[in-house]
């Protein structure tokens, strides 16, 4: 039972990025008319995708934050998830649903070049502030489980930040998005993997309560 909610918690936290890392390798590389139709449905399917990724650090920070060092960073690093989720949503719905809406619906030979570059200007203002505060995040997420589980929680850390320098500005194109999201799910695995552990640890040193 213990290891089934182990590998549980691994795929949850991995299960996201792994998607958006398959349909990385499928998204188009520009947006066009060729293209605008997929652009714009692959991003209403990809709409709760981008805040999912969030569960690789909120569930190695699960349960009511503490005192001290610890709870504060799990605090941070709560607002901080739920920055990302917020600003990543928007860009999402601003270069994918309405830059492709916008040139699937031109009229032939409207130029819709000047409004796309505006949205495009916009979407990424808000997904760079977005994995800006990914970043805090996974920080404070790993201060929160150093305090808990020491150096164990840094090859995941690691991992982590270079996939979010790595996402800044790829997105999840081919192949540095793709590479980055797959980073994702790796680094998320081994940011949970003590916390898992040391909950499953706790159980089986649980004293046996007895009558009398």
């Amino acid at each position: 039972m213990r290891r089934s909610r182990t590998i549980g918690r691994l795929v949850v936290v991995s299960a996201a990025p792994l998607l958006l890392a398959v349909v990385g390798l499928f998204h188009p590389t520009g947006l066009n008319p060729s293209t605008a139709h997929m652009w714009a449905t692959m991003h209403i399917w990809l709409l709760p995708a981008f805040p999912l990724l969030t569960l690789g650090l909120i569930v190695p920070l699960w349960g009511r934050p503490g005192r001290g060092v610890a709870g504060v960073a799990t605090v941070v690093a709560w607002l901080a998830a739920a920055a990302f989720a917020a600003l990543y949503t928007g860009l999402d719905a601003v270069a994918g649903i309405a830059a492709g809406t916008v040139q699937l619906h031109a009229a032939g030979g409207q130029d819709v070049g000047p409004s796309i570059a505006a949205l495009f200007a916009t979407a990424d203002s808000m997904g760079h502030a977005g994995v800006r505060a990914l970043a805090v995040a996974v920080v404070a997420a790993a201060v929160a489980l150093a305090v808990r589980h020491g150096w164990r929680v840094l090859p995941g850390t690691a991992v982590l930040l270079v996939c979010t320098y790595e996402f800044y500005d790829s997105h999840i194109f081919y192949p540095r998005g793709v590479l980055a999201m797959a980073g994702y799910a790796v680094g998320f695995a081994l940011l949970t993997w003590p916390a898992v552990r040391a909950r499953s640890g706790s159980v089986e040193r649980s004293p046996e309560v007895r009558p009398g």
